[in-house]
């Protein structure tokens, strides 16, 4: 991390010191200049150091070689110096830069990920051939109906994936002939690469590309999988979705992704819950959420009604006289099993009176005979 604090450190913005953004064009950038370099030329009494700084940005910039360079490396390019616009490396002493960065008693450095990002190696993991061998993983988004998470719940899927070819076992290999060491890394699964750079040149090892970092290589690849040691296919899993699962879960199941190349590991399988919102029905964690309309005699004397459940069995719920619109009544263990197989959730149910619109003669007059009852 405190070496690339340092790089970032010398390296300069020049598109930050025109003033123009990074995909601006050679007419923007050249008015830019113009604008800035009136400004502070020195003869006009401007700042030499800031005008130096705004022809070694416009130098580079109007460059498409040299800016293209400088997209990809920043100021540490050749040609970037402080000869030609820049701070280089000249004049820098990586000794001293090592001591205080990196060679440190008990401190370990590596200047991997530096060159990874600046100069374009990959990243391989681990080496050779063992970082080539696993299959990928795969995720997959499963919908399910809120009245399901109240059971567990078995489901078969089908999927499309990386699977063991019958004909070779996943060796790759076309059945009865031999498997030989690859000649390009001598058996290692690993080569050298070379990429020069400004500093001189990098070697660093990479994963074989004749064998892709098997080490080995049939003599006659597979008629059926061409050498790869698994086929596309597509495959039936049943899955099992424990009760009380909820929206976003993701279920795995070790073994079941795409299988490895040439008898691998498998990748695992990863599956995302997606529960569809209910018509009536809302959940928040394992309580469920409910709005009953109720006429407003029964608010005020009191009375029973029927209320859904999402078991599909209907339930007879007493209202006490005087109830207000908006007041909350509880049922308990009607609600969504909890996931970790104990307990069960609530559910609540909303009371919204029902005020009439259309009134009879009659319904009317009653109603006037409780107004002046005071009601």
């Amino acid at each position: 991390m405190e070496l690339i604090k340092v790089f970032v450190y010398f390296m300069k913005d020049y598109y930050k010191i025109l003033g123009v953004s990074k995909t601006a064009s050679e007419e923007e950038i050249k008015k830019a200049y113009r604008k800035l370099a009136h400004k502070y030329h020195p003869d006009k009494g401007g700042d030499e150091a800031k005008f130096k700084e705004i022809s070694e940005a416009y130098q580079i910039l109007s460059d498409k070689e040299k800016r293209n360079k400088y997209d990809r490396f920043g100021t540490a390019f050749e040609g970037a110096g402080p000869g030609a616009g820049g701070f280089g490396f000249e004049g820098m002493n990586f000794g001293d830069f090592w001591q205080n960065f990196g060679g440190q008693q008990g401190v370990e450095f590596d200047f991997s990920d530096i060159f990874e990002d600046f100069f374009g190696f990959p990243r391989t993991g681990q080496k050779g051939k063992k970082s080539r061998k696993r299959g990928n993983d795969i995720s997959i988004d499963l919908e399910m109906n809120l009245e399901d998470v109240l059971k567990d719940q078995k489901k078969k899927i089908k999927i499309r994936k990386w699977a063991i070819c019958s004909r070779c076992h996943g060796k790759g290999a076309e059945p009865g002939s031999k498997v030989k060491e690859c000649f390009t890394c001598r058996g290692t699964g690993e080569v050298q690469e070379i990429r020069k750079i400004f500093m001189g040149n990098i070697v660093r090892q990479a994963v074989c590309p004749q064998c892709k970092g098997e080490g080995t290589i049939p003599e006659k690849f597979c008629n059926v999988c061409r050498g790869e040691g698994r086929i596309k296919q597509e495959e039936e899993i049943e899955i099992f979705i424990p009760k009380g699962v909820d929206a976003n879960q993701v279920i795995k199941i070790s073994g079941k992704g795409d299988s490895g190349r040439r008898g691998g590991q498998n990748g695992d399988l990863y599956i995302r819950i997606l529960v569809k919102p209910h018509k009536i029905f809302k959940r928040k964690g394992d309580n469920v959420y409910l709005k009953v309309s109720i006429p407003l005699t029964t608010a005020v004397l009191g009375g029973e009604i029927v209320v859904p459940t999402l078991e599909a069995k209907d339930l007879i719920l007493k209202i006490p006289s005087g109830s207000e619109s908006a007041k909350i009544l509880r049922i308990s263990k009607k609600g969504i099993p909890h996931f970790s197989g104990y307990g069960i959730g609530d559910m609540f149910i909303e009371l919204e009176i029902k005020v009439p619109k259309n009134l009879t003669k009659k319904q009317k007059e009653l109603l006037e005979e409780l107004k002046e009852e005071g009601i």
